[in-house]
């Protein structure tokens, strides 16, 4: 069966629970043997005043996650606390195992990210590889950096989990648009739906072709990746298929 490629988004409540379980009722709805992107702290938001009681939850909530994902392949991030302090990380779920996170390497100190979290390495982002698909991560403001895109560069699939500010949303989207384009290659961009956000969501080709969220809380795409090698192969700028 064709794997297939989903953006998940929906309007976040203050209630931890509640995004849990909505977030579960559409992972279900997904086909199984799929990529799913949700956005950036998608169980909680920035709850600044509340780390503590959201870094426990997302221990809970990965633990309730695993049950249920099965084969399907599941990127989001969430709140942790580590020995020296709280970090925003990106979790990719398989098989009932996290088999791959990160640590947000850019933190947006435009709206104050850097007093409330610990800062991740660039070195650290990396393509990893599921079933033979190249899969790699950029989290919300790291998409602006250059650097950052050489080091995906070679991805099938990029995943995008964001909270984006809706005053900035041509900017997420012409990005996510441009790193579909300049990799050659599928990018899931899933931004968070809340008064704050632009909640643009949109799963983009190689080959620049989109689709968009046009307030749907789910964007389904079937991954080819015959696509990646047409496109790498009729317009050589030097990434491998």
């Amino acid at each position: 069966m064709q794997k297939k490629l989903y953006c998940l988004s929906f309007e976040l409540s203050s209630n931890y629970e509640e995004n849990l379980e909505t977030l579960l009722a559409l992972i279900k709805s997904c086909d199984d043997d799929s990529i799913i992107v949700a956005p950036e702290v998608v169980l909680s938001g920035f709850d600044y005043d509340n780390f503590e009681e959201v870094a426990l939850f997302s221990l809970q909530a990965i633990e309730k996650l695993l049950l249920h994902v099965d084969n399907k392949i599941v990127i989001f991030t969430c709140i942790e606390k580590r020995e020296d302090g709280f970090y925003n990380f990106a979790k990719t779920l398989y098989k009932g195992k996290v088999i791959y996170e990160q640590a947000k390497a850019k933190l947006f100190t435009f709206g104050g990210e850097h007093h409330h979290f610990v800062e991740g390495k660039s070195s650290d982002i990396e393509i990893f590889e599921i079933d033979g698909i190249k899969i790699a991560i950029l989290i919300c403001f790291e998409l602006r950096f250059k650097e950052l895109w050489k080091k995906v560069e070679g991805a099938d699939v990029i995943a995008l989990p964001a909270y984006w500010g809706k005053n900035r949303v041509e900017h997420f989207k012409t990005l996510s648009s441009a790193l579909a384009i300049m990799n050659q290659c599928f990018v899931i961009a899933s931004d968070a739906k809340t008064q704050e956000t632009g909640g643009e969501c949109s799963i983009i080709s190689p080959f620049g072709n989109e689709v968009k969220n046009r307030d749907k809380n789910i964007l389904s795409l079937a991954f080819d990746k015959k696509e990646i090698q047409k496109m790498r192969r009729y317009m050589d700028v030097g990434i491998g298929c």
